[in-house]
Parts: C-alpha cells; sequence; structure tokens
C-alpha cells in the first residue's frame, strides 16, 4: 500500500500541486474541519459512491488517525483505482482546514 505522510501532503498543497485528497471519515467529523478542497465520502458509503471517482486519478485518502483511510485504500485498489494512505491522519495533519 502507498503511503504518503501530513507533512509531504502539506508540502504538496502549499507548493499548488494538484492533489486529489479524499475524506473518509463521518460528516461530523469533517464538520470540525478537513484539508482545503478535500471531498468527503464517508467510509462507509465508499462502495456505493465509486461512480463519482475517476479511475484515472490518484487519490490521497484521509480519516482520523489512518486506520479507515488505510482500509479505503485496500478497497480502491482492488476495484482498479489509484489510493494513497495519508498515515496518521487528521491527528498529523498541521496545515490549514476549512
Amino acid at each position: 500500500m502507498k503511503k504518503i505522510s501530513a507533512e509531504e501532503l502539506k508540502n504538496l498543497t502549499e507548493k499548488n500541486q494538484i492533489v486529489n485528497i479524499l475524506d473518509v471519515r463521518e460528516a461530523k467529523e469533517v464538520a470540525e474541519g478537513k484539508i482545503p478542497g478535500s471531498v468527503n465520502i464517508p467510509l462507509g458509503l465508499l462502495e456505493f459512491r465509486l461512480h463519482e471517482l475517476d479511475k484515472s486519478t490518484e487519490y490521497i485518502v484521509v480519516c482520523r488517525s489512518g486506520g479507515r483511510s488505510g482500509q479505503a485504500v485496500q478497497f480502491l485498489e482492488s476495484q482498479g483505482f489509484h489510493a494513497i494512505n495519508m498515515t496518521g491522519g487528521m491527528l498529523a495533519w498541521k496545515g490549514e482546514t476549512e
């Protein structure tokens, strides 16, 4: 499974690199703050909302601590998507939130 640290992702966003961030936390968690530009699809709804994602796009998957995003990455890869797990999740994120 591919991984990226919160610090590496923060550096990419600060350099205005185009990254596609998928936040798999629940809506109430996202309401407390999310990485700007990230798309929220809770882990439990991911299989039902795959049609919203593009298989030619690489997604960086985020959750609270890295566990659910790891599950999401495994699932996405099994469905033919390109996905990377952000280790440490939002607990490790030191960048901006919205």
